[in-house]
Protein backbone atom coordinates (compact mmCIF):
# COMPACT_ATOMS: atom_id res chain seq x y z
CA UNK A 1 0.00 0.00 0.00
CA UNK A 2 2.99 2.15 0.39
CA UNK A 3 3.85 1.77 -2.66
CA UNK A 4 0.79 2.51 -4.24
CA UNK A 5 -0.29 5.72 -2.18
CA UNK A 6 3.50 7.05 -3.44
CA UNK A 7 3.13 6.80 -6.57
CA UNK A 8 -1.10 8.58 -5.84
CA UNK A 9 0.43 11.15 -4.58
CA UNK A 10 3.41 12.09 -7.17
CA UNK A 11 0.57 11.60 -9.50
CA UNK A 12 -1.55 14.24 -7.71
CA UNK A 13 1.32 16.60 -7.05
CA UNK A 14 1.68 16.78 -11.20
CA UNK A 15 -1.72 17.18 -11.87
CA UNK A 16 -1.53 20.15 -9.61
CA UNK A 17 1.89 21.28 -10.89
CA UNK A 18 0.85 20.36 -14.49
CA UNK A 19 3.02 22.99 -16.17
CA UNK A 20 0.34 22.90 -19.49
CA UNK A 21 -2.35 24.04 -17.51
CA UNK A 22 -0.29 26.77 -15.65
CA UNK A 23 -0.27 28.53 -19.44
CA UNK A 24 -4.12 29.24 -19.65
CA UNK A 25 -3.84 30.95 -16.03
CA UNK A 26 -2.97 34.63 -15.72
CA UNK A 27 0.54 35.25 -14.29
CA UNK A 28 0.63 35.48 -10.75
CA UNK A 29 3.19 38.63 -9.47
CA UNK A 30 5.77 39.10 -7.15
CA UNK A 31 4.30 41.99 -5.72
CA UNK A 32 1.30 43.77 -6.18
CA UNK A 33 1.11 46.67 -8.62
CA UNK A 34 -2.28 48.31 -7.21
CA UNK A 35 -4.39 46.22 -9.65
CA UNK A 36 -6.91 43.76 -8.05
CA UNK A 37 -6.36 41.42 -10.23
CA UNK A 38 -2.52 41.24 -10.02
CA UNK A 39 -2.06 38.86 -7.28
CA UNK A 40 -4.95 37.20 -5.71
CA UNK A 41 -4.04 36.56 -2.72
CA UNK A 42 -3.60 40.25 -1.67
CA UNK A 43 -4.73 41.10 1.80
CA UNK A 44 -5.15 44.36 3.83
CA UNK A 45 -1.64 45.45 4.42
CA UNK A 46 -1.75 49.26 5.20
CA UNK A 47 -4.18 52.44 5.48
CA UNK A 48 -1.55 53.81 3.63
CA UNK A 49 -1.43 51.69 0.58
CA UNK A 50 -5.46 50.99 0.60
CA UNK A 51 -5.59 55.17 0.39
CA UNK A 52 -3.08 55.10 -2.82
CA UNK A 53 -5.17 52.03 -4.42
CA UNK A 54 -8.44 54.29 -3.81
CA UNK A 55 -6.81 56.86 -5.19
CA UNK A 56 -5.19 54.65 -7.95
CA UNK A 57 -9.07 53.60 -9.10
CA UNK A 58 -10.34 57.23 -8.92
CA UNK A 59 -7.54 58.26 -11.56
CA UNK A 60 -7.79 54.95 -13.90
CA UNK A 61 -11.49 55.12 -13.75
CA UNK A 62 -12.24 58.39 -13.27
CA UNK A 63 -9.78 59.85 -15.91
CA UNK A 64 -7.75 57.20 -18.11
CA UNK A 65 -10.93 54.95 -18.79
CA UNK A 66 -13.13 57.98 -20.24
CA UNK A 67 -10.92 59.08 -22.29
CA UNK A 68 -9.24 55.58 -23.76
CA UNK A 69 -12.71 54.66 -24.68
CA UNK A 70 -13.18 57.82 -26.82
CA UNK A 71 -10.05 56.68 -28.27
CA UNK A 72 -11.13 53.23 -29.05
CA UNK A 73 -15.01 54.57 -30.32
CA UNK A 74 -12.51 57.15 -32.55
CA UNK A 75 -10.20 54.79 -34.16
CA UNK A 76 -12.72 52.20 -35.02
CA UNK A 77 -15.49 54.64 -36.35
CA UNK A 78 -12.37 56.26 -38.61
CA UNK A 79 -11.51 52.71 -39.83
CA UNK A 80 -15.06 51.45 -40.84
CA UNK A 81 -15.53 55.00 -42.57
CA UNK A 82 -12.08 54.94 -44.33
CA UNK A 83 -11.83 51.95 -45.31
CA UNK A 84 -15.06 52.09 -46.58
CA UNK A 85 -14.01 55.12 -48.89
CA UNK A 86 -10.78 53.30 -50.14
CA UNK A 87 -13.08 51.00 -51.29
CA UNK A 88 -14.58 52.76 -53.94
CA UNK A 89 -11.25 53.83 -55.54
CA UNK A 90 -10.13 51.22 -58.44
CA UNK A 91 -7.67 48.61 -57.69
CA UNK A 92 -3.72 50.03 -58.13
CA UNK A 93 -1.24 51.69 -55.97
CA UNK A 94 -2.92 54.79 -54.88
CA UNK A 95 -6.00 52.37 -53.52
CA UNK A 96 -2.49 49.78 -51.71
CA UNK A 97 -0.97 53.49 -50.95
CA UNK A 98 -4.16 54.61 -49.14
CA UNK A 99 -5.38 51.42 -48.17
CA UNK A 100 -1.95 51.35 -45.69
CA UNK A 101 -1.95 55.03 -44.21
CA UNK A 102 -5.40 54.28 -43.23
CA UNK A 103 -4.66 51.36 -41.36
CA UNK A 104 -1.73 52.48 -39.98
CA UNK A 105 -3.13 55.56 -38.58
CA UNK A 106 -6.50 53.85 -37.05
CA UNK A 107 -4.58 51.24 -35.56
CA UNK A 108 -2.14 53.57 -33.93
CA UNK A 109 -5.17 55.38 -32.31
CA UNK A 110 -6.60 52.53 -31.26
CA UNK A 111 -2.88 51.28 -29.26
CA UNK A 112 -3.72 54.74 -27.73
CA UNK A 113 -6.63 53.97 -26.20
CA UNK A 114 -4.76 50.96 -24.30
CA UNK A 115 -1.95 53.35 -23.52
CA UNK A 116 0.36 50.89 -25.35
CA UNK A 117 4.17 51.48 -24.53
CA UNK A 118 5.82 49.34 -27.37
CA UNK A 119 8.73 48.97 -28.44
CA UNK A 120 9.77 47.27 -31.58
CA UNK A 121 13.37 44.83 -32.33
CA UNK A 122 15.11 44.30 -34.82
CA UNK A 123 13.04 46.30 -37.91
CA UNK A 124 15.20 45.04 -40.80
CA UNK A 125 13.05 41.71 -40.35
CA UNK A 126 9.96 43.03 -40.75
CA UNK A 127 7.36 40.51 -42.49
CA UNK A 128 7.47 41.48 -46.53
CA UNK A 129 4.86 40.96 -48.95
CA UNK A 130 4.45 37.52 -50.25
CA UNK A 131 4.90 35.72 -47.02
CA UNK A 132 3.23 34.73 -43.50
CA UNK A 133 3.94 36.19 -40.38
CA UNK A 134 3.56 33.64 -37.63
CA UNK A 135 3.66 35.50 -33.92
CA UNK A 136 2.91 33.97 -30.21
CA UNK A 137 -0.33 34.65 -29.19
CA UNK A 138 -1.56 36.52 -25.72
CA UNK A 139 -4.34 38.28 -26.40
CA UNK A 140 -6.76 40.10 -29.19
CA UNK A 141 -4.86 42.93 -29.11
CA UNK A 142 -1.79 41.16 -30.81
CA UNK A 143 -3.42 42.58 -33.60
CA UNK A 144 -3.26 45.76 -32.76
CA UNK A 145 0.67 45.83 -31.57
CA UNK A 146 1.53 44.19 -34.64
CA UNK A 147 -0.04 46.02 -37.43
CA UNK A 148 0.51 49.38 -35.57
CA UNK A 149 4.20 49.33 -37.17
CA UNK A 150 3.15 47.35 -40.49
CA UNK A 151 0.20 46.72 -42.79
CA UNK A 152 -0.54 42.76 -42.82
CA UNK A 153 -3.39 40.80 -44.55
CA UNK A 154 -5.80 39.13 -41.69
CA UNK A 155 -7.49 35.85 -41.35
CA UNK A 156 -9.85 34.89 -39.61
CA UNK A 157 -14.24 33.53 -39.81
CA UNK A 158 -16.71 36.02 -40.85
CA UNK A 159 -18.77 37.65 -37.72
CA UNK A 160 -22.09 39.27 -37.29
CA UNK A 161 -22.82 42.27 -35.67
CA UNK A 162 -19.99 45.23 -34.84
CA UNK A 163 -17.18 42.55 -35.85
CA UNK A 164 -18.71 41.91 -39.30
CA UNK A 165 -19.47 45.40 -39.83
CA UNK A 166 -15.60 46.02 -39.11
CA UNK A 167 -14.80 43.19 -41.51
CA UNK A 168 -16.74 43.96 -44.47
CA UNK A 169 -15.42 47.47 -44.00
CA UNK A 170 -11.88 46.30 -43.96
CA UNK A 171 -12.04 44.07 -46.85
CA UNK A 172 -12.93 46.81 -49.58
CA UNK A 173 -9.75 48.13 -48.80
CA UNK A 174 -7.21 45.20 -48.28
CA UNK A 175 -7.79 41.80 -49.54
CA UNK A 176 -8.18 40.45 -45.95
CA UNK A 177 -8.81 36.70 -45.94
CA UNK A 178 -12.02 35.85 -44.50
CA UNK A 179 -13.48 32.42 -44.01
CA UNK A 180 -17.46 31.58 -43.81
CA UNK A 181 -17.82 28.80 -40.50
CA UNK A 182 -18.80 26.24 -43.21
CA UNK A 183 -15.52 27.06 -45.20
CA UNK A 184 -13.04 27.26 -41.76
CA UNK A 185 -13.36 23.48 -41.26
CA UNK A 186 -11.96 22.84 -45.27
CA UNK A 187 -8.44 22.47 -44.51
CA UNK A 188 -7.57 22.08 -48.33
CA UNK A 189 -9.77 25.19 -49.08
CA UNK A 190 -8.05 27.25 -46.49
CA UNK A 191 -4.89 26.18 -47.97
CA UNK A 192 -5.85 27.50 -51.63
CA UNK A 193 -6.94 30.61 -50.49
CA UNK A 194 -3.81 31.22 -48.36
CA UNK A 195 -0.87 29.87 -51.00
CA UNK A 196 -2.70 32.01 -53.87
CA UNK A 197 -2.37 35.33 -51.71
CA UNK A 198 1.37 34.60 -50.76
CA UNK A 199 1.65 33.42 -54.30
CA UNK A 200 0.90 37.30 -55.50
CA UNK A 201 3.83 39.38 -54.21
CA UNK A 202 1.66 42.74 -54.28
CA UNK A 203 -0.16 41.59 -51.71
CA UNK A 204 0.43 42.06 -48.14
CA UNK A 205 1.69 39.66 -45.56
CA UNK A 206 -0.62 37.34 -43.90
CA UNK A 207 -0.53 37.48 -39.90
CA UNK A 208 -1.30 34.22 -38.46
CA UNK A 209 -0.93 33.13 -34.51
CA UNK A 210 -0.68 29.10 -35.33
CA UNK A 211 -0.77 28.41 -31.54
CA UNK A 212 -4.69 28.43 -32.11
CA UNK A 213 -5.45 29.72 -28.64
CA UNK A 214 -4.27 32.75 -26.01
CA UNK A 215 -1.15 31.62 -23.62
CA UNK A 216 -0.32 33.66 -20.56
CA UNK A 217 3.00 34.75 -22.19
CA UNK A 218 5.05 32.91 -19.70
CA UNK A 219 6.02 30.29 -22.70
CA UNK A 220 4.88 29.49 -26.38
CA UNK A 221 3.04 26.48 -26.93
CA UNK A 222 3.89 24.02 -30.31
CA UNK A 223 2.78 25.57 -33.18
CA UNK A 224 -0.06 23.94 -35.46
CA UNK A 225 1.29 22.57 -38.91
CA UNK A 226 -1.34 23.45 -41.22
CA UNK A 227 0.25 27.21 -42.09
CA UNK A 228 3.11 25.80 -42.58
CA UNK A 229 2.36 23.51 -45.72
CA UNK A 230 2.57 27.09 -48.21
CA UNK A 231 5.71 27.23 -49.69
CA UNK A 232 6.56 30.89 -48.70
CA UNK A 233 8.99 32.64 -46.40
CA UNK A 234 7.62 32.32 -42.83
CA UNK A 235 8.54 35.71 -40.70
CA UNK A 236 8.55 34.48 -37.03
CA UNK A 237 7.72 37.40 -34.78
CA UNK A 238 7.92 37.20 -30.97
CA UNK A 239 6.04 39.39 -28.09
CA UNK A 240 6.70 40.07 -24.72
CA UNK A 241 4.39 41.91 -22.51
CA UNK A 242 5.38 43.36 -18.90
CA UNK A 243 2.65 42.35 -16.57
CA UNK A 244 3.65 44.72 -14.01
CA UNK A 245 1.43 47.65 -15.57
CA UNK A 246 -1.28 45.56 -16.95
CA UNK A 247 -1.66 42.04 -18.12
CA UNK A 248 -2.90 41.24 -21.69
CA UNK A 249 -3.27 37.83 -21.28
CA UNK A 250 -7.13 36.77 -22.17
CA UNK A 251 -8.87 34.36 -20.27
CA UNK A 252 -11.55 33.60 -22.70
CA UNK A 253 -13.14 31.03 -20.14
CA UNK A 254 -13.36 33.29 -17.85
CA UNK A 255 -13.80 36.62 -19.37
CA UNK A 256 -16.10 37.65 -21.97
CA UNK A 257 -14.25 40.25 -24.87
CA UNK A 258 -15.75 43.52 -23.44
CA UNK A 259 -15.19 43.14 -19.94
CA UNK A 260 -11.94 41.65 -21.19
CA UNK A 261 -11.43 45.20 -23.04
CA UNK A 262 -12.75 47.14 -19.86
CA UNK A 263 -9.61 45.40 -17.96
CA UNK A 264 -7.12 46.28 -20.27
CA UNK A 265 -8.50 49.93 -20.61
CA UNK A 266 -7.83 50.29 -16.97
CA UNK A 267 -4.99 48.85 -16.57
CA UNK A 268 -1.79 51.52 -15.89
CA UNK A 269 -0.49 50.58 -19.60
CA UNK A 270 -0.02 47.83 -21.78
CA UNK A 271 4.12 47.62 -22.04
CA UNK A 272 5.57 45.18 -24.31
CA UNK A 273 8.47 44.25 -26.53
CA UNK A 274 8.59 43.19 -30.06
CA UNK A 275 11.13 40.87 -31.78
CA UNK A 276 11.24 40.36 -35.37
CA UNK A 277 13.30 37.13 -36.05
CA UNK A 278 15.10 36.35 -39.03
CA UNK A 279 12.63 35.09 -41.90
CA UNK A 280 13.12 31.07 -42.52
CA UNK A 281 12.37 29.40 -45.73
CA UNK A 282 11.97 25.90 -46.44
CA UNK A 283 15.45 23.86 -47.42
CA UNK A 284 15.90 22.40 -50.36
CA UNK A 285 17.22 18.57 -50.47
CA UNK A 286 18.21 17.72 -53.59
CA UNK A 287 14.83 17.23 -56.12
CA UNK A 288 12.56 17.46 -52.94
CA UNK A 289 11.83 20.04 -50.41
CA UNK A 290 11.70 19.99 -46.25
CA UNK A 291 8.79 18.10 -44.95
CA UNK A 292 6.73 20.86 -43.96
CA UNK A 293 5.97 19.19 -40.26
CA UNK A 294 9.79 19.31 -39.26
CA UNK A 295 9.43 23.32 -40.89
CA UNK A 296 6.89 24.20 -38.47
CA UNK A 297 8.80 22.33 -35.73
CA UNK A 298 11.97 24.54 -36.43
CA UNK A 299 10.34 27.74 -36.24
Amino acid sequence: MSDIFYFCRRGVESIVDDEVTKRFTAEELESWNLLTRSNYNFHHISTRLTALWGMGVLIRYGFLLPLRVTLAFTGVGLLVVLTSIVGLFPNGRMKNYLSDKVHLMCYRICIRALTAIITYHDSENKPKNGGICVANHTSPIDVIILASDGCYAMVGQVHGGLMGVIQRAMVKACPHIWFERSEVKDRHLVAKRLSDHVADESKLPILIFPEGTCINNTSVMMFKKGSFEIGCTVYPVAIKYDPRFGDAFWNSSKFGMVNYLLHMMSSWAIVCSVWYLPPMSRMVKSCDTEDWRNYAVKI
